[in-house]
């Protein structure tokens, strides 16, 4: 069973997937156990204020007992209350109101004590649609449904985009154009100070603009520039324009050139090392718009507003769609250095003719953790947004990681830094029990950030000899093949692993643990 919904009034038509399973009206008596997460989907019933108000002052201790009877590692999506069909005759009556504001506020102070209650704000969805539309009377009275079917395409669009705001999925980098995109006027033609940005309008807009993206990228969203311009222009403007909020050190990476932008996308994209579906490209030229979305579909080209007192409207949108996300992680908001400090490391490699001299000279540290409470969104995180290492692409939630645990599974992650920063949590690797004395690799990946180090090997061979250590004397692997991990289709191979069979799509490994694993002398490691 993929979920389980609580619900005082039919919902089937906005949750109707497979192995989406529904509570009778009202009932909390049953919690079936085989339920990957829950939905707490209770709406305040129409009816005249004063009198629903009672019946949803009822909702707290409700909750409460499913809550009590949930395992805590299972996830539970609990929609706020928003009043689609009530009337309040007497205007001075607030009761349902307090009400509402009552059991929204609590359960904002719930989800900050258990980690496994997520909020998820109803009046996102409602507020887009006029009252008289989101309930059509027709429906509920011959089907007891209250918000509108007729939204039910529109409300499973709103819902994909929370379930993945909810698992920590977004994109990854924001490309930018510069002329007329984030600052007024032309550069070349306005010079350092006559673009438009601070000040009276249009350049207010941009000021605000800009400080929204700053926001955005003190989220861990990377920004870049791809901008048909001098570069020394740029940078000039950059450093003596005292009104721009973003200036260079903010952008993770740029283009700044006359070649065409889709292949000034591909190269940042290498660059950064990251898909080229992990990107959004904004420009106010509709001609490179539409090059990029003909040459690189793969990247998402919203249409970029005609007017700049339409920006912050288009900001909303912009995160709504692409951006938002339920939590941020350490390593989220690091990103921006984390990947300027990848080009740094880049550049040393030119230094030194021996590649374990360099590896020695960057003093790699790695933190072998186990899973805890403190890393374990990070884990989660890192198995729906991984894809270049990824040998198996298992995308699991915090319960899924957490429930693999309370099963037996051996979950470990890395902590990588080095003399140019710290990479945060980056790689990790779930180990499954098949019997007392062999396990199979469930998940091995690491990210983009700490490739080309060896630190893939290395990280495998420690957490084979505390395995070994266990008593563990066969370990089981496979490589699944997806389009973004085929440069890894022969990583068990060079790690000692027994090729056993092979198809297309998967092969499938397996390595006798008679002798303890060589770490190389090139990195410093601690397993806490």
């Amino acid at each position: 069973m993929k979920c389980f919904v609580f619900r005082n009034q039919t919902v089937e038509p906005f949750f109707n997937e497979k192995g989406v399973v529904f509570s009778c009206y009202d009932d909390i008596s049953v919690i079936p156990k085989q339920a990957d997460v829950f939905i707490w989907f209770y709406q305040v019933p129409p009816g005249e204020s004063a009198v629903v108000a009672k019946e949803v002052d009822t909702y707290i201790e409700k909750f409460k007992m499913v809550l009590s009877r949930v395992e805590q590692d299972k996830q539970i999506a609990v929609f706020t209350l928003y009043p689609l069909a009530n009337t309040n005759i007497v205007s001075g009556n607030t009761s349902l109101l307090l009400a509402i504001e009552n059991f929204n506020r609590w359960v904002a102070e719930i989800s900050k004590e258990h980690k496994n209650v997520r909020i998820v704000d109803f009046s996102e969805f409602t507020r887009h649609y006029p009252k008289e539309e989101l309930v059509n009377w027709k429906f509920y009275f011959i089907s007891q449904t209250l918000l509108s079917p007729k939204l039910a395409k529109d409300f499973k669009h709103w819902w994909q985009r929370k379930e993945c705001e909810l698992a920590l999925k977004r994109k990854k980098c924001l490309v930018l154009d510069l002329d007329n995109t984030l600052w007024g006027g032309v550069l070349g033609e306005e010079g350092v100070e006559g673009i438009k940005i601070g000040g009276d309008y249009p350049g207010k807009a941009f000021a605000y603009w800009q400080q929204a993206l700053m926001n955005l990228k003190n989220t861990g969203v990377m920004l870049a520039v791809c901008s048909k311009n001098n570069e020394q222009d740029v940078f000039e403007v950059w450093g003596k324009n005292p009104y721009l909020i973003l200036r260079k050190d903010d952008f993770v990476a740029w283009r700044i050139n006359w070649q065409d932008k889709a292949r000034n996308i591909q190269e940042l994209a290498a660059e950064l090392n990251i898909g080229l579906d992990s990107m959004v490209f904004l420009d106010d030229n509709p001609t490179e718009r539409e090059l990029i979305k003909q040459l690189l579909p793969m990247v998402e080209v919203p249409e970029f507003p005609a007017k700049p007192y339409q920006l912050m409207d288009f900001f909303h949108r912009l995160v709504e769609d692409y951006f938002r996300v339920y939590s941020v992680t350490n390593e989220d908001l690091k990103k921006t250095e984390q990947y300027k400090a990848n080009a740094q490391r880049a550049a040393e490699l030119t230094k030194f003719s021996d590649f374990d001299d360099y590896l020695r000279s960057l003093d790699i540290k790695i933190d072998v953790l186990p899973l805890d409470l403190f890393n374990l969104p990070r884990v989660a995180q890192m198995t729906q947004k991984t894809n270049q290492f990824n040998l198996t692409t298992h995308r699991y939630t915090e319960n899924d990681i957490q429930q693999m645990a309370n099963d037996g599974a051996l979950i470990y992650a890395i902590s990588v830094s080095d003399k140019f920063g710290d990479n945060g949590i980056t790689g990790e690797i779930i180990l499954r029990p098949k019997d007392k004395e062999s396990m199979i690799i469930d998940t091995l990946l690491l990210s983009c950030r700490i490739l080309g180090k060896g630190i893939e090997f290395a990280f495998l061979d420690v957490i084979l000899n505390l395995v070994a250590a266990k008593g563990i004397k066969l370990i089981e692997a496979s490589y699944v093949k997806t389009a973004k991990n085929v440069h890894v289709a022969d990583f068990f191979d060079c790690a000692g692993f027994v090729l056993s069979d092979a198809t297309d799509n998967e092969k499938k490994y397996y390595l006798e643990l008679t002798q303890q694993r060589t770490v190389k002398d090139c990195y410093s490691i601690t397993i806490k």
